[in-house]
């Protein structure tokens, strides 16, 4: 299969600037694709010059590649163990000829470091986004075995450092850049009013609001959400659970909220493209992550001022303090996610102090300038230390 390349805008002016070659599966939705593409857009163009390879395929955070001017080459693997996408993303990297490589997520962190090295590429990063249960033995092999041999690992987490240190990396090789969200633009005007909300998602417009966003798979812990939702239920019934996202386990996850009987309160609504239209207008964020990195979704909608209530997990410990943000809750414990979003939902007064700090925190610590910041004087300082 032949490399797919989207260049743009050949006549930019060549300066000496460090060629940046950022290395990922895919251009999907996800959390870690966002934000390599917003790094990869927010570069400084004078002093790097970035391009994006993906391993496996595109998808829609294309756009923001695009918009930037940041060329991208598509790999094209097929399959778990493709050794000829190996050798086509060699050849990639061969043509570019980058100062700094820097993959993410594992089959990039694997396939790109080794082809990095292999290329004697003078600075090469891993990337771990986060808490990885999932990984076997010899992965974990893999990761030791690369960490030893390249620069670090760059994590947006502690918790991320404090799991993979368990299992054998030492936590010398991690550098941590939290995560950076887009703060609100005030002169923008809201495109939706609340009716407009509602009914756009098919709820009431008397109901509270609240949301579950992300990937419909294991990981995100819904059962025990929906579960709560429905003993909420028996207390109050002007409450609505919006399921933003899609998945591999929708219709297992829509069958089991049959099986309550909770059809009325939890509607799924699949992917959206206007998230951060519908966030202002929602009541409260609903996190249940069994192990997490940093949460994309808990990011934007503090941003908005939308207090959350999320899984006690080290990934969520990072952006909720608890009854300061907003709350955490034991994982499994359905009675204290009611409790938290009983509290929030009835006290309309308390919910807006939590968002606010919640909205605070972030301006703060996580804008996106300081997350590229970061970044760029990471690449610098190890491009220095190799040069000397």
């Amino acid at each position: 299969m032949p490399l797919y390349r989207k260049r743009f805008d050949e006549s930019e002016p060549k300066v000496d600037r460090l060629r940046v070659c950022l290395v990922i599966p895919t251009l999907d939705r996800g959390g870690a694709e966002k934000q390599l593409c917003l790094l990869a857009a927010g570069l400084d163009r004078t002093q790097f010059d970035p391009h994006v390879l993906c391993l496996t395929r595109g998808g829609p955070r294309e756009e923001v590649l695009r918009v930037a001017n940041v060329p991208y080459t598509i790999v094209g693997k097929s399959s778990k163990l493709d050794p000829r996408s190996y050798l086509r993303l060699a050849k990639a990297m061969s043509e570019f000829r980058p100062d700094i490589v820097h993959t993410w997520l594992f089959a990039a962190n694997a396939y790109g470091r080794f082809a990095a090295l292999r290329q004697k590429v003078p600075v090469v990063l891993g990337g771990e986004r986060c808490v990885d249960p999932w990984k076997r033995s010899y992965q974990f092999w893999i990761d030791r075995y690369l960490a030893k041999r390249t620069s670090g690992i760059v994590t947006n987490s502690r918790g991320v450092v404090d799991f993979y240190r368990s299992h054998g990396i030492d936590q010398s090789h991690f550098h941590v850049i939290p995560n950076g969200v887009e703060e609100p633009k005030t002169e923008t005007p809201v495109r939706y009013t609340r009716e407009e909300v509602c009914r756009l998602l098919g709820v009431p417009p008397e109901r509270k609001l609240v949301a579950i966003i992300g990937r419909l798979w294991p990981q995100k812990g819904h059962r025990d959400l929906f579960w709560a939702a429905e003993l909420l239920r028996v207390a109050r019934n002007d409450l609505s659970v919006i399921v933003i996202g899609d998945g591999p386990l929708r219709k297992r996850l829509e069958l089991y909220v049959d099986q309550l009987r909770a059809a009325d309160t939890v509607r799924f609504v699949g992917e959206r493209n206007d998230i951060g239209d519908l966030l202002p207008h929602i009541d409260v964020l609903l996190n249940g992550s069994l192990y997490e990195g940093q949460s994309n979704s808990i990011l934007e909608a503090m941003s908005v001022g939308v207090p959350v209530v999320a899984s006690d997990i080290p990934g969520n410990r990072d952006l909720v303090v608890q009854e300061e943000t907003g709350y955490l809750f034991p994982l499994g414990d359905t009675h204290q996610i009611c409790k938290y979003l009983n509290t929030l939902l009835s006290d309309s007064e308390l919910a807006k102090r939590l968002g606010k700090a919640g909205q605070d925190r972030i301006r703060s610590e996580f804008a996106i300038p300081k997350m590229i910041k970061a970044h760029e004087e990471l690449y610098r300082r190890l491009v220095r230390d190799c040069q000397k």
